[in-house]
């Protein structure tokens, strides 16, 4: 409860410094900006936390996002309705997910290992399958999509057919996910078993948990949730690149989690945690550009902070074993 004050805290002094820094920061059209973008980076920072809570990590999310994107635009542009290629692209990131976790659960591999080697895997992918798409390029060789494609594009991430931003559909989408994942971790036995699977995986082996089904199933949701950001990615760009979609998404996406209050050791964490962690770095990025600074900033932001994640996570530890 303390580390989500702490972050809810933090996002309040954001905000402010940005309405502060430029009258144009505080408009209603820049606001909705940020928290469609919010609920892009939440989308795959929640599938993210889900696999840390359960004490893994996940490497790849941001790979799976920018290869979903292309494949995403790829399949339309060979006829694939859009609402047949979103599915496809969903059934690849369970496929990713199972994958995955069969690699980790079966053959006892490290999940830093499994999802490092996926990160480079997915982005040749990537690469191969297409190096620039955009929906420009699919309506101009099926002009019949561009309802189909209007319609997803307006409920997913809330545009008109003019490109005009309506409401922020990516952070309405956001709060359904969070709520959905919320209901299974605090409400469900299969949120008690990811969470005692994080805390210690013996002891919720010898209770009776299935631990590599659960753990198989995390990832699975994890994967998808990066499959269903590669698709907002495309809907929402004018241009996706195979070489920089998605790139850097899972340093974003571990920064939310701990942020918002799960542990790298794994067993803690709250969905409303998770979207408040998500939400940090959009309003600093914004931030930082209204402020005319260099965006270099950043990286070090992320690094900084997940170092500073990782010490207050040792220290509370140690609190409570009543170690010094």
């Amino acid at each position: 409860m303390t580390r989500v004050l702490g972050v809810l805290g933090l996002l309040v002094l954001l905000y402010g410094a940005l309405i502060e820094s430029n009258p144009a920061a505080g408009s209603t059209r820049n606001l909705m900006y940020v928290a469609n973008i919010q609920g892009r980076y939440g989308v795959v920072t929640l599938g993210a936390a889900l696999v840390i809570i359960t004490g893994g990590i996940d490497l790849s999310v941001g790979s799976v996002v920018g290869c979903s994107a292309i494949l995403f635009g790829v399949l339309m542009e060979e006829g694939v309705h859009p609402a047949a290629a979103a599915v496809c692209v969903l059934c690849f990131g369970i496929g990713v997910g199972l994958v995955n976790g069969l690699l980790i659960t079966r053959l006892k591999l490290q999940p830093f290992l499994v999802t490092l080697c996926g990160m480079f895997i997915f982005r040749g992918v990537a690469r191969l399958i297409g190096s620039v798409v955009n929906p420009a390029q699919v309506l101009e060789r099926y002009s019949d999509f561009e309802g189909p494609l209007n319609a997803l594009t307006y409920c997913l991430v809330g545009k008109n057919d003019k490109g005009a931003l309506v409401f922020p559909a990516m952070f309405v989408l956001l709060i359904f996910l969070a709520g959905v994942a919320g209901f299974f971790l605090h409400r469900t036995a299969y949120g008690r078993y990811w969470y005692a699977i994080g805390y210690n995986e013996l002891a919720a082996k010898y209770a009776g948990v299935n631990v590599n089904r659960q753990r198989t199933a995390v990832y699975i949701v994890c994967s998808t949730l990066a499959a269903l950001g590669g698709v907002l990615l495309f809907l929402d760009s004018s241009t996706v690149q195979a070489d920089s979609a998605g790139a850097g998404l899972e340093l974003y996406a571990i920064l939310g989690a701990v942020l918002g209050g799960c542990s790298l050791r794994g067993g803690e964490g709250s969905a409303v945690g998770i979207v408040l962690g998500a939400m940090v770095l959009p309003v600093l990025e914004t931030l930082v550009s209204f402020r005319g600074l260099r965006n270099n900033v950043i990286p070090a932001v992320i690094g900084l902070t997940l170092l500073f994640g990782t010490i207050v996570d040792e220290l509370i530890r140690r609190r409570s074993i009543g170690r010094p």
